[in-house]
């Protein structure tokens, strides 16, 4: 049966919180919205496969996160995609020249799949939101300061009936080399 998956990155569980109290202050003044009840993430793709396929994604994944560093993430500031109606948290400068290799990486391991690619890291508060909405959530978040070590990468299956993604797997990063490969000689 096919079923529709999502790799994100999870940051720690006090930013998690914060967004989530963002989410739901958003939500009281402009009631239910896209992804009001989505847990805080920073998607790298989407895809739809057979799920008697998702052994072999989990142990691709499982193999490049365990060559992926840790590195700290700082969100410092607000953003909009007005085309989609999307507020969210972005990172600086330094922290999303750190997490586009990271998301490239992912993708590239999964690119046998027809991937939703996001090629731009960054964390929702809200989606699909009206023009005037999305003049209220920049009203009211102004300022952001938060940070997290990314140091997992996790793999959510989407629930058909509550529209909503659930964690099935986490992958930690682990910063091992690859083996090179080197040609052995029989003689």
């Amino acid at each position: 049966m096919e079923k529709k998956y999502s790799v994100a990155i999870y940051p720690s569980q006090e930013v998690i919180d914060a967004v989530k109290t963002m989410k739901d202050y958003l939500k009281s003044k402009i009631d239910w919205y896209n992804s009001c009840n989505s847990t805080a993430h920073i998607t790298i793709c989407e895809f739809t496969i057979d799920d008697s396929q998702i052994a072999a994604i989990k142990q691709k994944l499982f193999k490049i996160s365990d060559t992926i560093t840790p590195s700290q993430v700082y969100l410092d500031h607000f953003g909009s995609y007005d085309n989609a109606g999307a507020f969210f948290i972005a990172p600086n400068k330094e922290s999303k020249n750190n997490l586009k290799p990271i998301v490239k990486k992912i993708q590239e391991t999964l690119k046998s799949l027809k991937l939703k690619k996001s090629d731009d890291p960054h964390m929702s508060i809200g989606r699909k939101l009206t023009s005037e909405n999305l003049k209220i959530a920049s009203q009211l978040f102004t300022t952001i300061h938060i940070n997290f070590l990314c140091k997992e990468i996790v793999l959510r299956e989407l629930d058909p009936v509550k529209k909503q993604f659930f964690v099935i797997d986490t992958f930690s990063f682990n910063g091992n080399s690859q083996p090179e490969f080197v040609q052995g000689s029989l003689f």
